[in-house]
């Protein structure tokens, strides 16, 4: 990498150049990270449009679904024109669009066992946005045992709720530590089955790609062994500590 920044890049991320937390140490971080976005749905869209405006070098984005009419109010990446197209597709083009600067690469399937290992083990951080607790834990087992950071968000109704994990730290409770049943209904915590509003998905995927950067340039604090609750409708956010269980 380029000891300085050049030109063109000053101007298109000065506002964040000047947070003195950032700057053009934390830049060229942002630069040469690697960040998985699994399912580009209203999480997913709101948090892989997010990354790509602040300059995240390499962004995968896998998903198998096409873009239906229901989708729209609530995953900003698509239009009426984009139905029945590939989400990953349309979601590539669109991104490439905000910032040329971006690698994207795309995978047009869903995860499960015989993929997730050879897909997630080139990436540093991965951003779940899927709606269905299968993958979530699927995700997790993986994430743990290729000692990956990752950012779970799930959401329904006006609420959601954000975790963030660095399964490098030994003392780093799972996804499955705070649910811990075997099996969690996705009648819980999905917009499928209960609605949910759209700047609830917005909120929430701004929120993992926040906690994503912060973790690529190690600053601030993140939500280890603590679950991040928001209830929009009432606007209360609130964090609730959870522990590793052995």
């Amino acid at each position: 990498m380029k000891n300085s920044l050049n030109k063109s890049q000053i101007e298109r991320f000065s506002r964040q150049l000047i947070l003195k937390n950032i700057g053009a140490k934390g830049q060229k971080k942002i630069f040469s990270s690697k960040i998985l976005i699994a399912g580009v749905g209203g999480l997913g869209c709101s948090a892989a449009e997010n990354l790509v405006r602040a300059g995240v070098g390499n962004i995968g984005l896998i998903d198998n679904d096409v873009v239906n009419l229901s989708n729209i109010h609530r995953q900003s990446l698509f239009n009426s024109k984009d139905i029945k197209k590939l989400k990953v597709c349309v979601a590539s083009k669109k991104l490439k669009q905000i910032n040329p600067l971006t690698k994207i690469k795309i995978y047009k399937s869903k995860l499960n066992k015989n993929n997730i290992e050879n897909i997630i083990k080139d990436y540093e951080i991965i951003i779940d946005g899927s709606d269905n607790f299968k993958t979530k834990f699927l995700i997790n087992d993986y994430c743990i045992k290729l000692k990956k950071k990752l950012v779970t968000g799930a959401i329904s109704k006006f609420d959601g709720h954000i975790f963030t994990f660095d399964f490098k730290d030994k003392k780093t409770a799972s996804l499955k530590n705070f649910y811990q049943e075997k099996e969690v209904s996705d009648d819980i915590l999905n917009c499928e089955f209960e609605g949910v509003l759209g700047t609830t998905a917005s909120i929430v995927g701004a929120t993992q790609a926040n906690e994503a950067l912060k973790m690529i340039m190690e600053i601030g604090e993140n939500l280890r062994n603590q679950i991040l609750i928001i209830d929009l409708l009432n606007l209360n956010f609130r964090k609730v500590k959870f522990n590793k269980i052995k």
